[in-house]
């Protein structure tokens, strides 16, 4: 009873928005923020019973209009099919990889990898867990031992 409750429900937002853009004329309004935040969901999750997903996609003004929103609001994000028939999402890329998501990806690894490096012998600098002497005379004037030295005399 409650997937054909939603089921009408999902016919009379469509009934309802008929073939306008938003559900009261070419701006969105509060309403269209709340239909879109259920229907968005809905269409793009992978849900165990696709049903009412079907549903969904086969009213094609209501898919229309939330492939819109996300297109127009969320376009980083991308549009996904409108196909009744479809059950899946449209992949990433040609192979189904996600390779194609992201060209910059390898690079922003690197990068956060590199600043992070950095930051990590910026600490040890400052603090003084690392320190860099130069040869000849130390801080207590006396000469730098050498590691076979500073063995023999203890």
């Amino acid at each position: 009873q409650l997937y054909r409750e939603a089921r009408e429900c999902l016919t009379l937002l469509s009934q309802r928005l008929g073939s306008q853009k938003f559900f009261f004329g070419d701006s969105p309004a509060s309403l269209d923020a709340l239909v879109f935040s259920r229907l968005a969901p809905l269409m793009k999750a992978k849900l165990p019973n696709g049903k009412l997903q079907q549903h969904l996609k086969s009213l094609q003004n209501l898919c229309n209009y939330c492939t819109s929103i996300l297109s127009l609001y969320f376009p980083w994000d991308g549009g996904e099919s409108c196909d009744p028939l479809s059950g899946a999402p449209r992949a990433a890329g040609a192979d189904g990889g996600e390779a194609e998501e992201d060209p910059h990806k390898r690079r922003k690894q690197l990068l956060s990898v590199l600043v992070g490096l950095a930051a990590m012998l910026g600490y040890a600098f400052l603090s003084g867990i690392v320190s860099i002497q130069r040869g000849g005379v130390g801080p207590a004037g006396r000469q730098p031992v050498a590691l076979e030295e500073e063995e023999e005399e203890e």
